[in-house]
């Protein structure tokens, strides 16, 4: 079906208006999932994941799968960072849980019956790249006894550049690995010593140019917003030495300094962060600089040029969103390993235990160390593909949600409908007969926009747990 012509938009064009984007700058969900992961339940728990791992190939038709593996351990603390974390430099804590880890592969590929070929491997952290070589190795090898990578599979990895001896990403390759991602944040030095994360522009760049060298896809930065100590100047001269490095992926997260939820920001001078104001200045300034310099909007707070895979999938409608961010691999299934891991499978989602105790204790035990997860119902099912629909392509195709689903769109989101003619009113939203649209103007905003859709969210009200949309 064809989209009316006011809302042919091109994927990558936005427009920023400060006073609707203070106007809806409210806490809310990144929508990695639908549900989010804070409605996850206990009684979902190691039989209910173990059914589901079961049923993936029954008809003989299975969706894609992928892995994620949590690797915790960082030799040092960041002070900003809200990931789930072993700080640490004793190298037999992250020996024992390669061992561990090697379990839970297994434990996983037995309950999967013969279909277990993988089209895609992701290593997050943490800090990857703390593990020792042997240590990489011997985890590789525990995957490909248990699964079967494709060829062609996207292998990525978080690296440190303050943990990457030289001749690291050339063994990585050997392993596999064909696209990583970087953690720069910032190169001004005032704001790495107010976050005690101190990395040089030389150790990025000597990442960047091996990485080249050793024939990684892919290179991607991340880069946040709203640090203490940022200034325009410093963030400009920043940004100036990332087009200079020119990673193909470029993530601008917002800083959510949440001191009550998570201890290591209590280390950060209130004093020190940017207002609400200079933050939004500080976004702008990022978002003018790199799509001029030809970066892509892909969505919320990533960028990409224009040959870039996220860029190509967005323009043919293959665009999807998972606990990994924008993905190009379709809405498949992704099995999380380690500590507090996320997966998907089937419609439903699950989540490991959080601390290595637990986990080493269930697997002991021979048992998945599931914590919690949901089972979607048909009601999560239509509103998950319309929030993917929006935050991947900022357009809805009625039609499609129906057919699909067998629903009637307009009676069965009429409350949703209603709330969005305010949206329509600030020229935010375009809504057609066959299509909900985000402007340029609100695309920006595409997580108050997809919150809408969020039931949960409706009935809570709940929102203080979330960080803000810009």
């Amino acid at each position: 079906m064809l989209v009316t012509e006011s809302m042919d938009y091109a994927a990558s064009e936005l427009v920023i208006d400060p006073v609707l984007i203070r106007k809806y700058d409210v806490s809310g969900p990144r929508y990695t999932s639908y549900p989010t992961a804070d409605r996850f339940v206990e009684a979902f728990g190691e039989e209910a994941y173990g059914n589901w791992l079961a049923k993936r190939n029954i008809g003989g038709i299975s969706q894609s799968l992928s892995l994620y593996l949590h690797l915790p351990f960082c030799p040092n603390i960041c002070y900003y960072c809200a990931c789930n974390k072993v700080v640490t430099k004793d190298h037999g804590r992250s020996a024992k849980y390669i061992k561990y880890l090697a379990r839970e592969l297994a434990l996983v590929s037995g309950r999967l019956g013969r279909e277990r070929a993988i089209s895609q491997i992701h290593w997050g952290g943490g800090t990857p790249t703390f593990l020792a070589p042997e240590e990489m190795r011997a985890l590789m090898r525990a995957i490909e006894a248990n699964f079967e990578r494709l060829p062609g599979a996207e292998c990525s990895i978080e690296v440190d550049p303050r943990c990457l001896e030289p001749g690291r990403l050339a063994e990585l390759a050997a392993l596999g690995f064909n696209r990583i991602s970087i953690g720069v944040q910032d190169f001004d030095r005032q704001v790495q010593e107010a976050i005690h994360r101190v990395q040089s522009e030389a150790e990025t760049r000597r990442a960047v140019e091996e990485a080249r060298a050793n024939g990684y896809v892919s290179v991607n930065f991340d880069l946040i917003y709203g640090l203490p100590k940022q200034s325009l100047d410093g963030f400009g001269a920043t940004l100036e030495k990332v087009l200079d490095l020119s990673p193909d992926r470029i993530a601008l997260y917002s800083y959510a300094h949440l001191p009550s939820v998570f201890k290591p920001q209590r280390r950060i001078n209130d004093d020190d962060l940017p207002a609400g104001e200079q933050k939004l200045q500080l976004l702008t300034l990022a978002i003018g600089r790199l799509t001029r310099a030809g970066y892509r909007y892909i969505g919320m707070d990533h960028f990409a040029r224009p040959n870039d895979d996220l860029a190509v999938a967005q323009r043919q409608g293959r665009l999807t969103r998972n606990f990994m961010g924008y993905q190009t691999q379709g809405d498949g299934d992704v099995l999380g390993f380690g500590i507090s891991a996320i997966g998907k499978i089937g419609p439903a989602y699950y989540q490991n235990v959080k601390t290595l105790d637990e986990y080493y204790e269930r697997l002991d035990e021979a048992r998945l160390p599931v914590m919690r997860g949901l089972e979607l119902n048909a009601d999560d099912l239509v509103r998950r593909a319309a929030i993917q629909a929006l935050i991947c392509h900022f357009r809805l195709s009625i039609e499609s949600i129906e057919l699909a689903y067998l629903v009637e769109f307009r009676s069965y989101f009429a409350a949703e409908l209603a709330e969005l003619k305010r949206f329509e009113a600030e020229g935010l939203v375009e809504v057609s007969a066959e299509w909900i649209a985000i402007t340029p103007k609100g695309r920006l905003l595409v997580r108050a926009i997809c919150m809408l859709f969020d039931r949960y969210l409706r009935e809570s009200k709940q929102r203080a747990r979330y960080s803000k949309v810009i």
